[in-house]
């Protein structure tokens, strides 16, 4: 009976997943905070060549992993409200998906944590995102002036990643060619 019973514990034990995953928000819900209900939201597909490539890599301090951007558009009565990114990548050994939404003119605006698959702890706080809106691409560096968080170093260092590349790839292929 003891063996049976050990060994149910552990079948079920072993059927448990170690996992954190967390999902905050929906596709839709995201578009939702970044717009605002009821807003009308396009998509703007972006396929950079070889020296927007580059020059989007300089300015944000990382390597491009895909040839094509997209950019959510929110808009109201014609005007645009923002876009918004949706980033995901790697933090240690896990995803973390963050939407990243820019104002008109590119200044970021909010950051949105829509999923995190690694522990709680190391998942930055609204407050930490906070302290970089309106900062800009330049600025956007633990070496200009950026807190960083105790236990939480490789999840602000790849959110910070990814709102460079939000931001530099706005630079390049939208705020240069009078697009927004």
């Amino acid at each position: 009976m003891k063996t049976i019973t050990l060994m149910l514990l552990i079948t079920l034990f072993s059927m448990v997943p170690a996992s954190f995953a967390t999902i905050f928000y929906s596709k839709n819900e995201a578009m939702e905070l970044a717009f605002g209900k009821g807003t009308e939201v396009g998509t703007v597909s972006l396929f950079p060549d070889d020296s927007e490539v580059a020059k989007i890599q300089e300015l944000a301090k990382t390597k491009l992993e895909s040839g094509l951007f997209t950019f959510y558009v929110g808009k109201a009565q014609q005007k645009i409200l923002g876009y918004a990114a949706i980033e995901t990548s790697t933090v240690r050994t896990k995803p973390e998906t963050l939407m990243i939404v820019l104002t008109p003119e590119g200044e970021l605006r909010n950051v949105y944590t829509l999923a995190f698959h690694e522990p709680p702890e190391y998942q930055p706080p609204q407050r930490w995102y906070d302290q970089l809106i309106k900062r800009s691409l330049a600025d956007m560096d633990f070496n200009k002036g950026v807190d960083g968080i105790s236990g939480a170093t490789l999840s602000t260092r790849s959110a910070l990643t990814s709102i460079r590349k939000v931001m530099a790839v706005y630079r390049v292929m939208i705020k240069s060619k009078g697009n927004n």
